[in-house]
């Protein structure tokens, strides 16, 4: 269930992508997709959010939108570039003008010290723009990394727009 604080934002954050006829699609990994479920919990939604891919694994990150394996190989999944690669893979393979993207450690286990737990790369792709990267460590258990990581994906759409 998504707090009552969230469920406002995406109604907010699909207000203004409705106002400019933008539509919007995600690429989740770490939120397991929390950030699509928050959108299209909101009645109407199927007008701005027009696909999201849960690309758990490295193969579905490979199999679904793109991501190299070698890219994989070389940088691990929870890395700036895999982050880059699913948010333009998405946007290749979708009617979106925005994607957001997140790859991330939400714990408790799969951490190490250069990729703790809490840490999310975020990428953002739009349409004729240059993608952007985000990289963010949130404190907490797994439902407050997550959580946050959703927050955090609105306001890199919102800032978008």
């Amino acid at each position: 269930m998504l707090p009552d604080a969230t469920l406002q934002d995406a109604e907010s954050l699909l207000t203004a992508c409705r106002s400019k006829g933008i539509m919007l699609a995600t690429a989740e990994s770490c939120t397991g997709g929390l950030i699509a479920a928050a959108l299209t919990a909101i009645a109407g939604s199927s007008d701005v959010v027009d696909r999201g891919f849960v690309t758990y694994s490295n193969e579905a990150k490979n199999q679904m939108i793109g991501v190299p394996m070698p890219l994989i190989d070389t940088h691990g999944a929870v890395s700036e570039e895999v982050a880059r690669a699913m948010a333009e893979g998405t946007l290749a393979r979708s009617h979106a003008a925005i994607v957001v993207s997140v790859t991330g450690v939400a714990g408790p286990g799969g951490g190490s010290v250069e990729k703790p737990v809490g840490l999310v790369w975020f990428g953002l792709a739009q349409t004729g723009k240059p993608s952007t990267t985000d990289r963010q460590v949130f404190p907490g258990d797994r439902t407050a990394v997550r959580a946050a990581t959703v927050a955090h994906a609105f306001k890199m759409i919102r800032a978008a727009l």
